[in-house]
């Protein structure tokens, strides 16, 4: 799987805001630097956030972001999708849409199942989750798998 550095910005983004637990909103310059995120491309990233109402902003001096819901109902599958679309894609169709033929035809499969794992892991991981530096015990089984750090060619 490729994480885009929009993805990567925007589950940043999002967390830091987790983390301050803040009742009022936060400036987006804030949220750049406590990430070191470009200011004008996080900006873009929390409008895509805004309109999948992840985020909400405030206009004016007092203005800024805030997370539109508890962290606990936000997961980071949520965000993902917010920025980048499907969890899993090939070549942009969805895995369950495609069809093989011949010897390639389980790859459907195969693909549907990559899905599935990624779901595992990104919808059942919450903005609060991250903010208090938790993960859920089946994410920390798999990260606890010393071939999950393995770099392979």
């Amino acid at each position: 799987m490729r994480i885009s550095a929009k993805t990567d910005y925007a589950l940043r983004a999002a967390i830091e805001l987790a983390s301050l637990d803040a009742d009022s909103p936060v400036k987006g310059e804030q949220l750049a630097t406590a990430q070191g995120i470009p200011l004008r491309f996080l900006e873009n990233i929390l409008g895509d956030l805004r309109n999948a109402g992840i985020v909400e902003s405030r206009r004016g001096v007092d203005g800024g972001y805030l997370l539109a819901r508890p962290a606990s109902e936000i997961a980071l599958a949520d965000v993902v999708r917010a920025v980048d679309g499907p969890l899993a894609n090939v070549a942009g169709t969805r895995p369950h849409q495609l069809e093989y033929e011949g010897a390639a035809e389980k790859l459907r499969e195969v693909w549907v199942g990559v899905r599935a794992a990624l779901r595992g892991v990104l919808e059942e991981t919450t903005l609060q989750d991250m903010a208090d530096k938790k993960l859920p015990k089946h994410v920390e089984k798999l990260v606890a798998d010393q071939a999950a750090w393995e770099i392979r060619p």
